[in-house]
């Protein structure tokens, strides 16, 4: 379990943040800063030139939040794989309950 951290501190300035993320898509990026504001972890999303992987929108928290926010989105990214995999398997079989025949 992740510890939470009694003395929240404000992010006032990007030299003090930590890259977690690098998204294509600023709407992937708003929905990972209002998951980690719901956890009261203090990010940045910001918008520049195209890292390494291609990606050009950055998510950033301060320093000791890092391990806490990366946790927090790897379990959401979890919990939508799971989710894309039920809906999948829904459209391949059909909506309708199967019958057990005895």
């Amino acid at each position: 379990m992740v510890k939470r951290r009694k003395n929240r501190k404000t992010v006032s300035s990007p030299d003090e943040l930590v890259a977690i993320a690098y998204v294509d898509e600023l709407e992937q990026a708003r929905d990972f800063e209002t998951l980690l504001k719901s956890n009261e972890i203090p990010v940045m999303v910001k918008q520049g030139n195209e890292n390494s992987s291609g990606k050009s929108i950055v998510v950033m928290v301060p320093e000791e939040y890092t391990e806490e926010a990366r946790v927090i989105i790897e379990s959401q990214s979890a919990y939508d794989d799971f989710y894309d995999v039920a809906v999948d398997d829904e459209e391949q079989f059909g909506s309708e309950p199967l019958e057990d025949e005895f």
